[in-house]
């Protein structure tokens, strides 16, 4: 195999040339090139050629009309907390259900929200944009000017797409501003100086964009220029992941930053001078800007940084004085912490972290003597904590709290610590027999895993039962048991115990290294090189719940999205006997060619660059695509990606799917024509897609398949 002939090169001390030679000619011997033209009329006959044959077979299992009835009543259901965020005495949220399919951004005063009835006035009706446009609208990002939250920046994606249009709109007038700033489709970015500038990080042009296809300049755009005539007033280089520009107001005070980004996870930040100069500030590479208190920037460190005499370590959060580069420690964290979310507010900030897993949050405030005191929220426990929003001109803020058995619950903080509950989310399932424990598992190396399993107590005092179990484990993001609050992952609360708990199935969340679970450490111990021990992480954790009895290899099933794509083609060509099913969602799977394909090249500082040839032999070590054999016990799997994912091309699951095929595998394939890197582009879509999801898992771990005579899929 390549991975082989590549490691024994590298090992034999060939010359680069030889090796990229060589991968050169394994991408030109690749039969399935033509399908990562993702329009092209070939690879979309081949796409509903498939699509014709994965959805026929699933949609023909006696439960799927039954889930997805249910996953439309969970995802389209008005009993959900509108959430929001707070600006200029307003709180602004975004809805969708059944009547309003792409959504409306709404708001309601603070007053009328704090009492649990808000007094909702639409600014844009998403729906209405489109049907009288004639485009298929799906929301983007919003930029607005602080504080007043008047002059706005919308971005709109066609069909959900990274890539987007924006377009000034005013919330007084609940309209766009015609004839001013607009940009064209994109991967840009804004940010607003004052109510007449805007700093832009657009497609200019020849040069304009990184080799990952972000912006590497930014200009200054005042209002009446066009956007070609507008200054760049910095720029980062090619091999950039991107660069750019933002405005930060803190109080009366504007600072102008830049930023570099020569990784995924890395930027050089600098402060813009009186005289229009950057002057670098002497921030590590690795951490989080939050924001500015009080002429302060509170960031977040990803890595150990030595200043002044001083050692701040990772996982910390402190306060650089912009004026005269002091530092302060504003929140430390222990072993078996991470710090998950920053707000600042109008004179603290407010911090969530997880604890073992368990959320937490903290409001901090700076003494008189330089020193920051933290006082906890008494939030519930054992669940997940969320900062709703905290700032927007106020030290007010509102948290979520939730569990895979307790629904969502809104609080509402006063600038202390008080809490009052705002309102709640009624019961989507029943959840009264329904036990969640966390246990750990022993990695290969011997570390720790911890991981979630959710059931009916006498599903998991009978055993051997039915389990999906879920992970990501990358890019910093963690595995939280969740309720309902992020329902484009269907491993989770609501829909899981409605669609499979309810049914007699379990679930399994794994807090596998690449996450946050234990701050950037427990991420970093699966960077690059070191990228096998999440898969083995995530097997130990299989290995546990067949050794303890909750399941057996004939009825364990495994599910992942995106990062989570490529952990699923891992142990699919890895360890295929320790699982009956395997759901792989918008994947990455072909590594060698992943930084070729859309925003790939942003992620070498995840995975390693193929082209470096050292770490192209780890990389083929794992990579799921050059790694299928013909004759190997793969389970069928389900595969499914969007032909509008601008993020991880599609073209992963597509040669994915017809490789597998071709090798002698069955396997059930759905490609959406729309929905961007989430898959879908609404409920309904969404809905459909969970329901596919849970009606291939009682295919395959419960025997629930079609009566005679109807669609088999194979």
């Amino acid at each position: 195999m390549l991975r082989n002939l590549l490691r024994s090169i590298v090992l034999g001390g060939a010359s680069a040339a030889v090796i990229a030679s060589a991968a050169d000619a394994a991408s030109n011997d690749d039969p399935y090139l033509w399908l990562e033209e993702v329009e092209g009329e070939r690879a979309l006959e081949w796409v509903r050629a498939r699509n014709a044959e994965g959805q026929s077979a699933l949609e023909a299992t006696p439960l799927f009309p039954k889930m997805l009835s249910e996953a439309k009543a969970i995802l389209t259901s008005e009993a959900r907390i509108p959430y929001g965020a707070v600006h200029a005495g307003k709180v602004y949220n975004f809805w969708q259900d059944a009547n309003h399919v792409r959504g409306l951004w709404r708001r309601a005063t603070v007053k009328s929200y704090r009492a649990g009835a808000p007094e909702w006035e639409t600014v844009i009706d998403y729906d209405a944009l489109a049907k009288e446009e004639g485009r298929n609208w799906v929301r983007g990002s919003v930029s607005c000017l602080a504080p007043g939250y008047v002059h706005c920046m919308i971005e709109l994606s066609d069909g959900g797409k990274d890539a987007g249009y924006w377009r000034e709109f005013n919330t007084e007038t609940k309209s766009f501003v015609n004839g001013w700033f607009s940009l064209p489709e994109g991967k840009s970015n804004v940010s607003w100086l004052d109510e007449n500038t805007l700093l832009v990080g657009h497609d200019r042009g020849e040069n304009s964009l990184t080799t990952s296809g972000y912006p590497r300049t930014s200009v200054l755009w005042s209002r009446g220029e066009t956007i070609g005539e507008a200054k760049v007033i910095l720029a980062g280089q090619a091999s950039d992941v991107g660069a750019g520009a933002f405005a930060e107001h803190d109080g009366e005070a504007v600072y102008v930053f830049g930023y570099r980004s020569p990784s995924f996870f890395e930027r050089i930040y600098s402060l813009q001078t009186k005289d229009g100069e950057f002057a670098p500030l002497p921030w590590p590479l690795n951490m989080s800007y939050e924001g500015v208190l009080d002429g302060r920037a509170i960031i977040y460190l990803r890595e150990d940084w030595a200043h002044d005499g001083a050692l701040y370590p990772s996982g910390d959060v402190v306060a650089y004085d912009l004026s005269s580069g002091a530092v302060e420690s504003v929140f430390s964290a222990n072993d078996r912490q991470s710090v998950e979310d920053i707000e600042v507010g109008k004179s603290s900030v407010v911090i969530q972290y997880l604890d073992d897993v368990a959320g937490k949050a903290a409001r901090i405030i700076r003494a008189a003597d330089g020193s920051w005191k933290a006082k906890g929220f008494a939030l519930p426990e054992h669940g997940v904590v969320s900062i709703v929003s905290a700032g927007g001109g106020t030290d007010e803020a509102f948290f979520s709290f939730e569990s895979l058995t307790m629904p969502d619950a809104l609080y509402y903080a006063d600038a202390g610590t008080r809490l009052t509950k705002v309102m709640s989310l009624p019961e989507l399932y029943d959840a009264s027999d329904v036990v969640v424990e966390q246990r750990f598992a022993t990695s290969r190396d011997g570390v720790a895993i911890p991981y979630f399993v959710m059931a009916e107590r006498e599903t998991l005092e009978a055993g051997d039962a039915p389990t999906v179990q879920y992970a990501y484990g990358g890019f910093l993001s963690p595995v939280l048991p969740v309720y309902f609050a992020d329902p484009g992952r269907p491993q989770h609360g609501a829909l899981a115990g409605k669609m499979w708990i309810d049914r007699g199935g379990v679930l399994v969340l794994s807090n596998i290294r690449g996450g946050s679970e234990y701050g950037p450490k427990w991420h970093k111990a699966a960077l690059r090189e070191n990228r096998q021990k999440a898969f083995d992480d995530f097997i130990a954790i299989s290995e546990s719940l067949i050794a303890t009895g909750v399941t057996s290899a004939e009825k364990l099933g495994a599910v992942g999205r995106s990062n989570g794509g490529l952990l699923m083609g891992a142990i699919l060509t890895q360890r295929p006997e320790l699982y009956a099913a395997i759901d792989i969602g918008v994947p990455l799977f072909d590594m060698l060619r992943y930084h070729k394909l859309l925003a790939g090249a942003s992620w070498i500082g995840e995975y390693g660059n193929p082209d470096v040839p050292e770490e192209r032999a780890f990389i083929a070590e794992y990579s799921p695509y050059q790694n299928l054999e013909e004759g190997k016990p793969y389970p069928k799997t389900l595969i499914y990606t969007s032909t509008k994912d601008d993020r991880v091309h599609p073209g992963h699951a597509r040669k994915a799917a017809a490789k597998l095929r071709d090798l002698g595998h069955e396997l059930f394939y759905y490609e959406n024509i729309e929905g961007g890197h989430g898959g879908t582009a609404n409920q309904e879509q969404l809905a459909y897609r969970t329901a596919l999801e849970y009606a291939y898992f009682a295919f395959m771990l419960m025997g629930n398949a079609p009566a005679a005579g109807e669609a088999s899929g194979d």
